[in-house]
Parts: C-alpha cells; structure tokens; sequence
C-alpha cells in the first residue's frame, strides 16, 4: 500500500513537478507477468523516476545499508526503502551474491518486475560500463523477458554528493524486449551468460547514447580515486607487462 501512496499521493506528484519526466517506448513492459528492466544508472534519482513512470510496480534489489540503519533515522529508512519496492541486497560474499540470485529469480517467478542496473553501481563520470552478468543468469532460470530502459537527465537532478535534488527534465526511454531464446538451457555457462550481458549493455548504449567503457564501474572508481582518472584496459595490461618484465631482470651489481 504505501508504494502506491507514495507514487500517487506523496512523492510521485512532487517529483512530476519538479522534474517534468517523459517517457517513451513504455508499450514494451507487458501488463503482466515477469520480467527483467535492465537500466543505467546514473544517480540515485533513477531508482525513484523509472517506476513512477510506469504503471506496474517495479521491485529493485538495493543494497543492503539501506536497511540496516540504527536509531530513528536508520527505521525510517528501512520503512521508506521497503515501501517503494526495494529489497535488502548483501554483496559481501560469493554466498550473499547467489543468495541474490536466488530472491531475484524468486521474484520473477512470481510475476514481479524486476529493475536491475547491470553495471552493479552508479557510473562515476556519466559514462556506460560493463556489465555484471548476474542479469543474465536470472533472465535464462526465470525465463523472462529482458526490457532495456534508460533515464537521462537524472546526474543532472541528483549529481554523486548532492543531498538537494535540482530541477530538470528527464527522460525515460524503454527499448524492444531482447530475445535470449537462443541460449535456453545454459544458465550457468559462462560463455553465453557473458554474451547475453554484453548484448544488454550495447542495447543501452543505442538507447541512452552513453560512451562505453570496458571495465567495471566499482573498479572505474577505485581508478578515479587513485589517479584521478579511470584507467584503459590497455594501459592496465601494459603496468601488468613491465611489472612481468621487473620480476624477469636480475638484479645488476657494479663494480
């Protein structure tokens, strides 16, 4: 109930006011039953504007922090993220990852929508990164459909560090359902799970126009705040090279 009040009553009809979304391509979520809206994710804000846009209720799995809060504020938080459709997700482990696995599945094969972002974080810098293949496991055990969608605008109303929302206009673009019949029966098989995943993040790319970049975005912000900026796979390759190199070369003693 309460995220239906919060979409209708409460927060749904502030955020339209004061970042006046549009959406396109919204024919492409089925009135029922489940499936997987793969999305970018830029900032916070996404999480909040894509299913208000929507007219089916779309859970996300969120991280875990969001829940465990102490004290009055740390309650409010848990009964807030559980109202509009989150639930708790533990990323500590292999364990807590297949644990979320699990849920994920579950609550496809109830018939739920389920919004996951296949790069596993925010972007740091607004670009597209790759992507997790979590997503695709849930897609080939659960059987469902998989729906690109993509917010733009959202780093604009809700830049990483800000705590005020500022007003724009952002737009939510959903994509033609892909169709991952061809691989059914290899959930598990690495190959084609990473296949299927690079075949989501290109779909976003075309749908969101984001520059792509071949790393992870957990690794793109260690990167950033080491050296300020993120590093290329074929820089990463060649320090991996000369560091090969160092440990091959004898020491030399003059004299």
């Amino acid at each position: 109930m309460l995220y239906w009040v919060m979409k209708y009553v409460l927060l749904g009809p502030l955020m339209r006011l004061w970042c006046r979304p549009k959406i396109e391509g919204a024919h492409h979520v089925p009135e029922s039953g489940g499936a997987i809206l793969v999305s970018n994710h830029l900032a916070v804000a996404d999480s909040f504007l894509m299913p208000l846009m929507l007219p089916r209720r779309v859970t996300f799995l969120a991280k875990r922090e969001y829940f465990t809060g102490k004290g009055f504020t740390g309650a409010l938080k848990r009964i807030f993220f559980s109202g509009v459709g989150q639930v708790p997700l533990d990323r500590s482990s292999g364990a807590a990852a297949q644990a979320a696995l699990d849920t994920g599945i579950r609550l496809l094969r109830e018939g739920q929508l389920l919004g996951l972002y296949p790069e596993g974080t925010r972007s740091p810098d607004g670009r597209l990164y790759k992507g997790k293949t979590g997503v695709a496991r849930m897609a080939l055990e659960a059987d469902v459909p998989v729906i690109p969608v993509v917010t733009i605008g959202t780093e604009k109303i809700n830049p990483i560090g800000s705590k005020i929302w500022r007003p724009y206009s952002v737009r939510v673009r959903v994509g033609e359902p892909l169709d991952f019949s061809r691989y059914e029966g290899l959930a598990g098989d690495r190959f084609a799970e990473r296949s299927i995943t690079d075949e989501i993040m290109y779909s976003l790319m075309e749908l969101s126009g984001q520059e792509y970049v071949d790393i992870y975005a957990d690794r793109a912000k260690d990167d950033i705040a080491e050296s300020g900026r993120v590093i290329s796979k074929r820089e990463r390759q060649a320090a991996k090279e000369a560091g090969k190199s160092e440990k091959r070369m004898p020491d030399s003693k003059a004299g």
